[in-house]
């Protein structure tokens, strides 16, 4: 048995470390995905030995150390920097960043996801025509209960906005819907956010640090 969960473990870590690298360099930004894919190359399908969300980003923090050490921090800053602009711009709707571009773990590929809140998601989309900004629509399904076996989801709308850097996904909450956080995919507790003042205060403090290198 011993012999067994060792086995399992060692198989977790592979797929872990393969799933990791391909969002990482690869652009792949769902968890699920990615573990699938790197099972399916490494020849391993029992959900027994696939590794959970938060497996993955640790491996993802430690793929950037080894081998992004460079030029990910200037990325992250880059894309830290767009989604600035981005929330200036709609700073009505109460903007707050989210996901992989606050938390540090996105690459170059990294899409970077905006929450917004709106009475009407007319509002929104008015808004970006008037500003003449193209942007595709879409939804997107967020975890609204912090047990990873519920299966409690909220189709959110969203609009993708083409950046400099990537892609910008703007989800817009309804600000008269009873306050029900979406749960964080990695592990299932309430997102970390950050509004216009926490985001300029990160991009000040990154600044600093890199300048003390």
């Amino acid at each position: 048995m011993a012999k067994d969960n060792g086995r399992n473990s060692q198989l977790r870590q592979r797929i872990a470390q393969l799933a990791a690298r391909m969002m990482a360099d690869d652009g792949i930004a769902d968890y699920g995905h990615a573990k699938r894919k790197a099972g399916r190359q490494l020849g391993i399908t029992e959900d027994h030995c696939m590794p959970t969300n938060a497996e993955i980003e640790e491996e993802i923090r430690i793929f950037h150390e080894i081998y992004n050490s460079e030029e990910q921090p200037e990325a992250l800053r880059q894309l830290r920097a767009d989604a600035l602009v981005v929330m200036q711009m709609l700073e009505r709707f109460n903007p707050h960043l989210t996901g992989a571009v606050l938390d540090g773990t996105a690459g170059k590929h990294a899409a970077t996801d905006i929450h917004l809140y709106a009475e009407s998601l007319k509002d929104v989309e008015m808004f970006l025509l008037n500003l003449q900004v193209p942007y595709e629509s879409n939804e997107k399904s967020y975890r609204t209960h912090s047990d990873k076996r519920s299966n409690d989801r909220k189709k959110v709308p969203v609009f993708t906005l083409e950046g400099p850097n990537g892609a910008i996904r703007l989800s817009v909450f309804d600000t008269n819907a009873p306050r029900n956080p979406p749960k964080s995919l990695v592990d299932g507790q309430t997102m970390n956010k950050a509004n216009l003042a926490n985001l300029t205060a990160l991009i000040a403090s990154s600044k600093i640090q890199a300048d003390a290198v």
